[in-house]
């Protein structure tokens, strides 16, 4: 292991290959802080890098799948061996799923937690303690405005961004007066591949809701981690919809969601193997 002398800090963004976290390592790399993308994919990894470098400042990739039970040991690693400590991390990394809870694959559920939440907490309480030692820097985690209800038919996906926004919350508030930031940010529907790979593009929900652009969303939220903030919701519509899910009795809020994140082609999730329409949802 090569050991440097003169270390310089950099920016960590993990899921860096596209969406909102290519957006912020362009814009961090604008800066000329030193950029590490991360992400599984070397093709999209290597098109991010090109984009980033064309803004200034040394970029860096690593290729990682970062569930891996050494990702974190991996990722020192490899800051060390390039002279690197990180100084900001974003965790824009995730995935979700539209479906039935019980016509959702068992495998695939669980990973949504083990990237969205174990993944993120791993890499965030690991650098935090140095942080805090330089008395410098912080953490961006990308949140989702579906993380201030639950929500049906994407029920592991809303429960795991509502874990990140608490979570990101808490240490904002624990970590006041050390010169260290946590600060989550909170969008609506972003016009990524995230909306296809999840099915979500289907839903009546998200079809309502106005996507925001990817290059929007990182604009504001490494504004407002500069700005120190606790929480960004970008855009008018994500706060509203925010303020629907605090006034709005579950009694009332869950069905409504249910419906909307719902089609009538849809698995049942009574296990019956038919379509919503023509098994359960054609009693009511």
């Amino acid at each position: 292991m090569t050991v440097h002398s003169n270390v310089r800090m950099a920016v960590v963004v993990v899921g860096a290959s596209q969406g909102i976290g290519k957006e912020v390592a362009k814009i961090a790399a604008k800066e000329g802080t030193p950029v590490v993308l991360i992400a599984r994919s070397p093709e999209a990894l290597s098109a991010a890098a090109a984009e980033a470098r064309q803004r200034g400042g040394d970029v860096f990739t690593l290729e990682l799948d970062i569930v891996a039970c050494d990702a974190t040991a991996r990722l020192q690693d490899f800051l060390t061996n390039n002279g690197l400590v990180c100084d900001v991390l974003v965790n824009s990394a995730g995935y979700g799923l539209r479906g039935a809870a019980t016509a959702l694959p068992l495998k695939d559920q669980l990973g949504i937690i083990d990237l969205n939440i174990r993944a993120l907490s791993d890499l965030t309480l690991y650098f935090l303690p140095g942080m805090v030692a330089r008395g410098r820097g912080g953490v961006l985690n990308l949140a989702s405005v579906a993380s201030f209800t639950p929500g049906p038919n994407m029920a592991v996906y809303y429960a795991s961004k509502s874990f990140v926004r608490s979570f990101s919350e808490a240490l904002h508030q624990e970590l006041r007066g050390t010169g260290v930031t946590v600060t989550c940010v909170a969008p609506g529907p972003v016009a990524t591949e995230f909306l296809e790979r999840s099915g979500a593009n289907k839903a009546p929900l998200f079809k309502i809701l106005p996507n925001l652009k990817p290059e929007y969303v990182a604009e504001r939220a490494w504004k407002g981690f500069k700005s120190r903030r606790r929480l960004v919701v970008p855009s008018l519509s994500a706060k509203l919809v925010a303020l629907a899910a605090a006034l709005i009795p579950h009694a009332l809020m869950l069905p409504l969601i249910a419906r909307l994140q719902r089609r009538s082609t849809d698995p049942c999730p009574c296990g019956s193997g038919k379509q919503y329409r023509k098994c359960c949802g054609a009693a009511r």
